[in-house]
Order: structure tokens, then C-alpha cells, then sequence
């Protein structure tokens, strides 16, 4: 057990870069909770405090328990939302504003997590944080109160076309992968959770062995474990976790080539989904993998080559495209979004354009420098630093690792990885166009 009146003592792992000149410090508590302390001096202190919980987390088991559950989609983000109402009626939102810190959370597809930043009142801050996300209380009452307005909230997002043509998008992509329902639910599977379903979702993946609390600012390791110290159990729970491997029951080519719905839009957008289910196991050949396709994204589709080009002096697309890749242990897929009045035209072209494309090196060591510049322009940020650093730990990987998988990346690796990620059938497009 950690001595409280003595934290000078802590062992720490520390993790560290000399190609960045960064490091940060990892302790694992007595509870099971893993601390990461990231310590920078800039102007804000910000921290997160997570759990690997995300949407897709709709059926899943105990080791030594009975049978899978199932539980209604949504249910993450709901819990998301309940555990800011504290037993004595009052909100951690208020709390933390009565501190002068920023408070918010999110969820997204595999990872649910709780934040704040300060300048000031930092002890205080943290302690809310922990507090407040380790003591649930649920009601009848106050379940029946958020359906109404997460409800709400559901209807906004389905009133979005950029929603509406993303999730279009990952529908088409997958045939059973949760992946494919959106993370809020819908207003017919919220309805169906009851405080016993959030009861049981907390205890199995709100323990403290499947989280993590990440601290970036000017502050030490052990002031940071000396306060969370002081508001986490002395020791927690082991539980295992049994989740589907979803990625196994989807089969290589897209479920659907196409999603098309009409909203208010002025102009049609639409998103391309480009399916990836060779998933390597090891996080570090994921993070390989994840360089080397974000580096060959750039080489495709940056505003400054030919692909970009020649789709806007056309007329085909108006300014603005984003492309990104996505991957983790459960899911991968490229995706392309942009604006075009004749989308059919669009995604034929980008099609036909990497069928003939013949890489340059010259164009991926501009695509390696950018990928380079923008991983060492995040650690300007203490949000970014520790987002991002969740991310990483939660895949089972090394953030600060990063930078030296990005440098070994070589032209061959994004050649080789060029000619069988494009197949025909890995394509999708979900088009929003205006209504008539």
C-alpha cells in the first residue's frame, strides 16, 4: 500500500525520448490505476481520466461468469453523461466551475473519458475528477430525466448531414461490426436502459485495472500521486473482460457500395470509405502500419498533389478535403470526405487515379516530413499531449515511440503496403445530396 505521508518514495517507469527530448512517468496504484504524468510547462494543466469502454462495447463477458450480455447501443455515452450527477443532487460540472477549471467528456468507439483543465486550483480539480467518476448513483428517476435528453441530442445528430454521411459511410463499410451504429444510440435502444444495465456496465469496465489517468502541465509525479492517492480505493478488483473479436466475423469486401440519403444541404458531400481488416495484433506493428498509411494518405491525397489538383482547377470539388486513417485493434478503414456537385464523377476519378498512380519517392519524403512535423507539433499542447497519450496506451503502445517508427518507415514499406489496401471492392461511398 502507498504510504500517504511518504510519496517522495514512488518507483516510477519513465519513458523517454531522445529524438523528441520528451518523457513522461508511469505508476501504477494500488487500486490498479495506471498514472501517467506528463510533465510540461505551459500555460494550462490538463487531465484525463479514462476507460477502454467505447460504443462498440455492447456485448461482452466475464471471466468466470455466466453467458455474454448484450446491452442497448448508446449505453457508453449514456453512463458518459450520468456520472456527472453526484448522489447529493448536485453536478461535477458546477463543481468544476466553481474551481475555475473547464470540465467535459466524450465518447468515442472504443475508449470513454472524463477531462478538465485549470490554470488554478489544480489539488482540488483532480480530486473532483476521480471522485466523481469512481461514485455512480443512478435513479429510476433520473435515468427517465436523460432519455429525454440524450433523445434530444440524437435527433441533432440525425439532422446533421456530415453526421448522417459519416455514419452512412461505416454503415456501408460493415456488415456486423458495432462500429456501424452510432455511438449515442438511437432513440428506441436508449429507451430500453435502466439504472441495473448502468450498474452492471460501471462494474465491469469502470474498474480501475481498465483505466487510466493521464496529468500534462507544469506538475510532478508525485504531487499528481500523492492527490489521486488520497481519493482512490486501496485497492481495487480484478476483473477480466470478454470482448468479441468483431473484426472476425466481417469478410474483406465492403458490406454495401453505396449509401445515398437527401437532407438540406446546398451542395451534395459525401464521405469514401476504404475498408482495412488485415489488422495486425501487435500494437507496434499497428503503429507501423498507421505510419506508413498516414504517410502514403499524404502522398495520395495532400492539397499540394496532382490528385488534389486536378479535382479543384476542375471545378470537381471545392476547397476543402480531409482524409484520415483509422486504426486499432478491432477496426481500420481510410476515409475521404469532401464536397462535389457530381460525387459519382469524384469518386470515379480518385478511383481511376490510384489504380495508375506510380509513387514517387520524392513524395514520400515530403509526406514523411509532414507526418513527422505534425506528431512534434502536438506537444505544444497539454490537451493534445494527453489525449493523445491515452490513445496510445489504451492500443498497448509507447506515444513517445511514435517518432522512431515514423523515421523507420521507408519508401518500400508504403509501395508494398500501396499495392493491397486499394482493391476494388474495399471502396465505399455515402453521399448526402440535396433535397429536390
Amino acid at each position: 500500500m502507498t504510504d500517504r505521508n511518504d510519496m517522495k518514495n514512488i518507483n516510477f517507469e519513465i519513458y523517454e525520448s531522445a529524438l523528441l527530448r520528451e518523457r513522461y512517468y508511469r505508476y501504477t496504484h494500488p487500486s490498479g490505476l495506471e498514472i501517467y504524468v506528463f510533465s510540461k510547462k505551459l500555460c494550462s494543466t490538463y487531465a484525463v481520466l479514462g476507460t477502454r469502454y467505447g460504443s462498440i462495447d455492447n456485448t461482452f463477458g466475464v471471466e468466470g461468469e455466466h453467458a455474454l450480455t448484450s446491452v442497448p447501443d448508446g449505453i457508453a455515452h449514456f453512463l458518459e453523461h450520468k456520472l456527472f450527477a453526484n448522489e447529493d443532487g448536485s453536478d461535477s460540472f458546477e463543481h468544476f466551475s466553481a474551481l475555475g477549471a473547464d470540465a467535459n467528456a466524450y465518447t468515442s468507439f472504443n475508449k470513454t473519458a472524463y477531462l478538465f483543465s485549470c490554470t488554478d486550483n489544480f489539488e482540488a480539480s483532480l480530486g473532483e475528477l476521480i471522485d466523481f467518476v469512481t461514485h455512480p448513483y443512478f435513479t429510476e428517476e433520473s435515468v427517465r430525466k436523460e432519455q429525454g435528453i440524450i433523445a434530444q441530442e440524437i435527433k441533432m445528430y440525425d439532422d446533421s448531414p456530415a453526421e448522417v454521411c459519416y455514419y452512412g459511410m461505416l454503415e456501408s463499410l460493415y456488415e456486423r461490426h458495432s462500429i456501424r451504429r452510432n455511438i449515442c444510440g438511437s432513440v428506441d435502444s436508449i429507451s430500453r436502459i435502466t439504472p441495473d444495465l448502468l450498474y452492471e456496465c460501471y462494474r465491469v469496465f469502470y474498474n480501475t485495472e481498465n483505466m487510466a489517468l493521464i496529468v500534462c502541465g507544469d506538475v510532478e509525479p508525485e504531487a499528481v500521486v500523492r492527490i489521486a492517492d488520497g481519493h482512490l480505493p486501496r485497492q481495487g478488483k480484478s476483473i477480466g473482460i470478454i470482448r468479441p473479436a468483431e473484426n472476425e466475423l466481417e469478410g474483406a469486401a465492403v458490406f454495401k457500395s453505396r449509401s445515398e440519403k437527401k437532407m438540406k444541404v446546398s451542395k451534395p458531400i459525401l464521405n469514401i470509405g476504404i475498408k482495412d481488416t488485415d489488422i495486425p495484433r501487435s500494437p507496434v506493428e499497428r503503429l507501423k502500419k498507421d505510419a506508413a498509411m498516414s504517410i502514403l494518405n499524404e502522398m495520395l491525397f495532400a492539397r499540394s498533389g496532382e490528385l488534389y489538383s486536378s479535382l479543384f482547377e476542375s471545378g470537381m470539388i471545392s476547397p476543402e478535403i480531409s482524409y484520415c486513417y483509422t486504426i486499432n485493434d478491432s477496426f481500420a478503414f481510410n476515409s475521404i470526405a469532401a464536397e462535389a456537385d457530381e460525387p459519382e464523377a469524384v469518386f470515379e476519378r480518385i478511383k481511376a487515379y490510384i489504380e495508375s498512380a506510380t509513387l514517387r519517392e520524392e513524395d514520400f519524403e515530403r509526406g514523411k516530413r509532414v507526418m513527422y512535423a505534425e506528431f512534434v507539433k502536438e506537444f505544444d499542447s497539454t490537451e493534445s499531449i494527453a489525449n493523445n497519450l491515452l490513445s496510445f496506451i489504451f492500443d498497448g503502445s509507447d506515444m513517445l515511440g511514435y517518432a522512431n517508427i515514423i523515421a523507420g518507415v521507408t519508401f518500400d514499406d508504403v509501395k508494398e503496403l500501396f499495392g493491397r489496401s486499394f482493391k476494388d471492392e474495399y471502396f465505399t461511398m455515402s453521399v448526402v445530396y440535396p433535397l429536390d
